[in-house]
C-alpha cells in the first residue's frame, strides 16, 4: 500500500478508536453545503464526518476487530464518528436522513457490535442516557416514597385532629371573653 493510503487508513483507525459510537452514512447526490449541515449538527456531539473509500474503512473495521462490514460499504461511505451518548448521534443523522432524502443510513458501531440501519433508527428513539438515568432514579425512589408516606400518613391524621380542635377551643375561649 502506498504511503499516503497507509497515512489515510492510520487517521480512520484513530478516529474510530476515538470514537464512543458510528454511523455510516451513503451521501451520493448531497452537496458541499449539505454535507456541511451535517457536520455543524454533529459537532456538539463532539462529532466527526469523514467521506473515505470503501476499502480503507473496511481494512480499519478489520483492524479494529469488528464484524463484517461489507455489506454496508458500498457505493458512496461516510463514517460518522461522535463520542458520548449514542442516541443522541443517531437522533442528529437520522434527522439529516429524513431532512435529505438523497442521505441513507447504512448501518453503524457501537462497543464493536455492527448495527443494521434498522439499529439506528431504533437506537435514535432510545431516550438519552440522562434521561435513562433519571427514569431509574425515580423508580427506585418511588417505594422509599411511598414508604414514608405511609409512617407519616397516621401521624398527619392526628395533627390536623388535634388542629381542629384548638381551632374549636380557641374560637370558643374568644366568643366568652367578649360576653
Amino acid at each position: 500500500m502506498r504511503q499516503e493510503k497507509i497515512a489515510i487508513l492510520q487517521e480512520i483507525v484513530e478516529r474510530l478508536k476515538a470514537s464512543d459510537s458510528t454511523i455510516v452514512l451513503s451521501y451520493g447526490g448531497l452537496t458541499v453545503a449539505e454535507m456541511q449541515d451535517l457536520r455543524k449538527a454533529i459537532k456538539p456531539l463532539e462529532g466527526r464526518c469523514l467521506v473515505a473509500k470503501n476499502t480503507l474503512v473496511k481494512k480499519a473495521a478489520e483492524e479494529l476487530g469488528w464484524a463484517d462490514v461489507s455489506s454496508m460499504l458500498t457505493g458512496t461511505t461516510a463514517v460518522v464518528t461522535a463520542k458520548g451518548d449514542a442516541s443522541e448521534l443517531a437522533k442528529v443523522v437520522c434527522k439529516f436522513v429524513k431532512d435529505h432524502a438523497k442521505a441513507q443510513v447504512k448501518g453503524g458501531e457501537l462497543d464493536k457490535a455492527v448495527l443494521s440501519a434498522a439499529d439506528v433508527e431504533a437506537l435514535s428513539k432510545l431516550p438519552s442516557k440522562d434521561q435513562l438515568r433519571a427514569q431509574l432514579l425515580a423508580t427506585l425512589m418511588a417505594p422509599a416514597t411511598n414508604l414514608v408516606r405511609v409512617f407519616v400518613a397516621p401521624l398527619t391524621g392526628v395533627l390536623y385532629v388535634l388542629k381542629a380542635k384548638a381551632e374549636k377551643d380557641g374560637g370558643a375561649a374568644e366568643g366568652g371573653a367578649n360576653a
